[in-house]
């Protein structure tokens, strides 16, 4: 995912996740406000709906957040911006961590659809239609709304959630390289789709959303492409990182932070051959997860045992 921290500032921290906004929300706000003027009587309803979708959007992410922590992951950070949000989320490099994560985000939305749905119903066999207009279109379009953002969420385009999603049920059946090549080749079919769509219609925001979507597809790519030559590299017997079960690589990967030495860490027992510096804890070149090495060991007994 693209960082697009730069630019956003810090609106609040809750359960240790900060949150952020980007700048150019509000100029769209201020867009989608004059905008949504024509559906009601005064531009103070179309705030609400805005502060409905900020709402709802944030709600989604945090349904990310606390879903990666859940089974393990990292997820400290939402920055929410002009076209939607995203939560840096960090779960264990498993395909069932990482489908529980991206799929918690638009089930937030799916819990969201009949309670919405409900108050619409309520709302037109009250009468609001006609006693209070403002508030049943407020109801209606922000119930519009969450419908809108969990039907595109879920288009299968890598990297929105329906591509992540895609890849993640892949990932039990080709692996974790060839799962995401094959999400970020159909991510660019429906790209091509959405790019013929925002030229037919003439949607700028289209093209920008485009846009960002094409590089992320582009930065999968290459990330693909590394995880299947890091595929190809010889591994170690007898170790197992206790974070995502992978053996480390064999080769000088790791570097001494007191002499700069590249070595192998697991060939020395975590000592750096030049300067003899010993390093507690063992980082994994897949995870990036930061283990002792007597946990790497054990780890390697409870995949071999588990195999058995």
């Amino acid at each position: 995912m693209q960082n697009i921290r730069k630019g956003s500032f810090h609106l609040f921290r809750v359960g240790g996740i900060d949150l952020y906004l980007h700048w150019w929300w509000f100029l769209v706000a201020a867009y989608e406000i004059s905008g949504g003027s024509r559906r009601y009587s005064s531009p103070i309803w179309s705030a609400f709906e805005y502060l409905a979708l900020f709402l709802i959007v944030t709600m989604h992410e945090f349904g990310h957040a606390l879903a990666c922590r859940s089974v393990g992951g990292t997820a400290n950070q939402i920055v929410l911006w002009p076209l939607g949000g995203v939560a840096y989320v960090n779960p264990p490099p498993r395909p069932g961590a990482m489908l529980w994560s991206i799929a918690a985000g638009p089930l937030v939305n799916v819990a969201l659809y009949p309670v919405l749905s409900a108050l619409v119903t309520l709302s037109r066999t009250s009468g609001w239609a006609d006693t209070m207009p403002n508030a049943f279109a407020l109801v209606y379009w922000v119930s519009w709304i969450n419908t809108r953002l969990l039907v595109f969420n879920m288009l299968p385009i890598y990297p929105l959630d329906g591509g992540q999603i895609l890849r993640s049920l892949l990932w039990f059946v080709l692996g974790r390289a060839r799962s995401l090549m094959a999400a970020v080749v159909v991510g660019f079919a429906g790209v091509a789709g959405l790019i013929a769509l925002a030229v037919s219609e003439q949607s700028a925001w289209l093209g920008v959303l485009c846009a960002f979507i094409l590089m992320n597809c582009w930065n999968g790519l290459q990330q693909a492409r590394l995880l299947l030559r890091r595929e190809k590299l010889p591994r170690r017997p007898g170790f197992a990182c206790p974070r995502c079960k992978a053996a480390p690589l064999v080769g000088n990967y790791w570097k001494c932070g007191q002499c700069g030495t590249t070595f192998d860490t697991f060939s020395t027992q975590a000592a750096c051959p030049r300067c003899a510096a010993r390093f507690d804890t063992t980082k994994c070149s897949d995870c990036g997860g930061m283990n002792p090495m007597s946990e790497w060991i054990k780890a390697a007994f409870d995949v071999q045992h588990q195999r058995m």
